[in-house]
């Protein structure tokens, strides 16, 4: 489904992510864990567009995408969960979510263009757009906040209306970079469900970038380790975890006290 091939990007003499290779599946959760500067968000960076490789390629579904801004790797299904939250924020929670899924109908080519349009396929549109957003927002719950612009929410519920957004686009990829960061220990849950669920659909990848190795442990069927922009492991969570390159240089002694 994905496939980065020698994915590099320089930032002057720096070499922020080092020609790194990796495929990844349909049906699979996997998790890029690293220590800060590792490299991680760069990687998810260069996949979704948001910056463009110094050399190598990015695939998604054989398609070549590399040079391809990020609007247009979006329409192609990947989706993207930032570490700072995306959105409009002085629309309503509900009017986030409809215009997603909006953007999600029209790509697919539905909602009509100027000429010859069917006011009554748009009303209808709109209601089952409307009905869908309502849908999500229970989901995350955020449904008693659906009149709210998203400016003014708690920064938890951001980030559990930027995972509803990402829902709705309803992606070949799922892009979450740290999607607990921030939230209260009672938040968490609730993206961590919604996590566990996609990972039972077989029809799409997801990738996860996340700090919290216990999170990682139980999410993840394969780890995917950074150091210096250069990948140094790769493989099912027990192995890597249990490879002394990444206890003595990500996980620390805590992790070594407890693999003994």
């Amino acid at each position: 489904m994905l496939e980065t091939k020698d994915l590099t990007i320089r930032f002057g003499g720096h070499v922020a992510v080092d020609h790194v290779s990796c495929t990844f599946a349909p049906g699979t959760l996997t998790a890029i864990v690293g220590p800060n500067g590792a490299g991680k968000t760069t990687y998810f960076n260069l996949i979704s567009g948001q910056l463009p490789a110094s050399e190598g390629r990015v695939l998604l579904a054989g398609e070549d995408i590399t040079s391809m801004p990020a609007a247009h790797r979006t329409r192609r299904g990947l989706g993207r969960a930032f570490q700072l939250t995306q959105l409009f924020p002085h629309l309503t929670v509900r009017e986030n979510v409809r215009l997603a899924v909006q953007a999600r109908e029209q790509g697919r080519g539905r909602g009509g263009g100027l000429g010859g349009i069917d006011l009554l396929r748009v009303w209808l549109d709109r209601k089952e757009w409307i009905a869908e957003a309502e849908a999500l927002l229970e989901q995350v719950r955020l449904a008693h906040r659906a009149t709210a612009t998203a400016a003014s929410l708690p920064h938890g519920d951001q980030r559990k209306l930027e995972v509803a957004l990402l829902l709705a686009l309803d992606p070949k990829v799922f892009m979450f970079d740290e999607p607990t960061a921030g939230m209260s220990v009672d938040e968490v849950p609730v993206i961590l469900d919604l996590v566990r669920a996609l990972k039972t659909r077989k029809d799409i990848v997801v990738l996860l970038v996340e700090h919290k190795m216990d999170v990682v442990r139980e999410l993840s069927d394969r780890i995917v380790v950074l150091h210096n922009g250069q990948l140094v492991a790769d493989g099912e969570p027990a192995e890597v975890i249990a490879s002394p390159v990444v206890q003595q240089a990500y996980l620390g002694m805590a992790a070594e006290e407890e693999a003994a």
